[in-house]
């Protein structure tokens, strides 16, 4: 692998843990502390959830239309500082309405860093020849949520919720610097290897990628829910025992290997039915604490919750840039913008719900079903297949 793939994978994943495990996620982790402190109701957390999945929506969007070329690094690093000073004044303020509009821009930024991020790190890996790695790139998520898991904790005990805020923020800066020293322009691109790779591979016609874009739009939908609740859940919980802040370690642990692990039976099995397994796989963790809300309960969901979510993005995305690789941000940008609606409505309804019937089961319940429906829209797919197993295995005797 080239020194550039390695720096860029590096880049990448310090990007996703900036946009993604701390722009986005370290909200649920520092939900509850924050509600202990103001009393503010489920609806408005999940309010405010949306307010950011809102940012992401429109975030996702721009970045479709983008005519940035080969403007991708500046913009990128411009995304970064932009999401960092709104993570360090969510510490500043205790308005809900700044709130609403940090977590909005907050928002914006996480999907622009994710798309042109991802952008830059699967060209890279795909011109070196080293696609299948992108499950690397995306355990950068995984790894970020770990880490908050373990360090809001002692932090929040130290210097409050909005300290916590402040702390992650600076935390970012020094990622930031290892971002720009990183990702450069390239230098060599094998465009050779690049076309090899893209001409081996069997996958759906551009006319398909609307189901993988309803598919994953639902995905969007029904994951958030737990994604944005489930620390408050064992937080409220008279059964669990223990710090709910672990559960969400449990999260990004899962996470880190899963992108690795789906992206690997991917490849072998499959896109899309590595996909549709992995969402009903995922749609059981989400339902399980609708059922029972015990210390084991809650892990396990959250193990299966954080095995799934991440390898569902490193698949669909993986997949949607391989059915369509020119210009790879405007067509992950369409397919996250799906993703955003899904996640942007999720939270709202989900803490509307949670607060009218004072419990989270039956927005559990809602948000498997709507798993389980995004990945039948996927079924369609599976015939296409079917013809690259068949090809690969001709390949393998031929080679004999």
């Amino acid at each position: 692998m080239q020194k550039q793939t390695v720096q860029y994978l590096l880049g990448g994943i310090f990007s996703l843990v900036i946009a993604m495990s701390i722009g986005r996620f370290s909200y649920t982790v520092i939900l509850p502390y924050m509600q202990d402190t103001f009393a503010f109701s489920h609806a408005t957390a999940g309010f405010l959830a949306t307010s950011n999945y809102l940012g992401y929506l429109v975030g996702a969007l721009v970045a479709g239309r983008l005519q940035i070329g080969g403007k991708r690094i500046p913009f990128l690093q411009i995304s970064l500082v932009i999401s960092i000073l709104t993570t360090a004044m969510m510490g500043f303020t205790d308005a809900v309405i700044a709130w609403y509009v940090l977590r909005f821009i907050s928002g914006v930024m996480s999907a622009l860093i994710f798309v042109v991020a991802a952008s830059l790190v699967l060209d890279q890996l795909a011109g070196d020849g080293k696609a299948h790695l992108s499950g690397l790139f995306y355990s950068g998520v995984g790894a970020g949520i770990a880490l908050s898991a373990v360090i809001v904790s002692p932090i929040h005990a130290m210097f409050d919720w909005n300290g916590t805020w402040i702390a992650l923020a600076l935390f970012s800066v020094v990622l930031l610097v290892f971002i720009v020293l990183f990702i450069k322009p390239v230098t060599q691109h094998p465009q050779q290897k690049q076309s090899q790779t893209v001409a081996s591979q069997k996958v759906p016609p551009t006319t398909w990628m609307k189901w993988l874009i309803l598919g994953y739009s639902l995905e969007g939908l029904g994951y958030i829910v737990t994604g944005t609740f489930i620390v408050s859940i064992a937080e409220e919980s008279t059964s669990f025992h223990g710090d709910a802040t672990f559960v969400w370690f449990v999260v990004g642990i899962a996470a880190i290997t899963s992108c690795i692990v789906w992206s690997t039976l991917a490849q072998r099995y499959g896109y899309v039915r590595t996909i549709l397994i992995s969402m009903l796989i995922q749609g059981l963790g989400i339902v399980l604490p609708a059922f029972a809300t015990n210390t084991m309960t809650l892990y396990i969901s959250a193990f299966i919750f954080g095995a799934t979510f991440m390898g569902i993005t490193t698949v669909a995305t993986t997949l949607a840039r391989q059915i369509l690789p020119v210009n790879s941000h405007k067509i992950l940008g369409y397919l996250t913008a799906g993703y955003a609606l899904g996640q942007m409505l999720g939270p709202s309804l989900a803490g509307a719900l949670a607060n009218y019937t004072n419990s989270y089961q039956y927005a559990l319940f809602g948000a498997t079903a709507v798993v389980v429906i995004g990945a039948l829209c996927l079924i369609s797919g599976l015939k296409y297949e079917k013809v690259k197993v068949g090809e690969l295995a001709t390949q393998v005797n031929l080679s004999k």
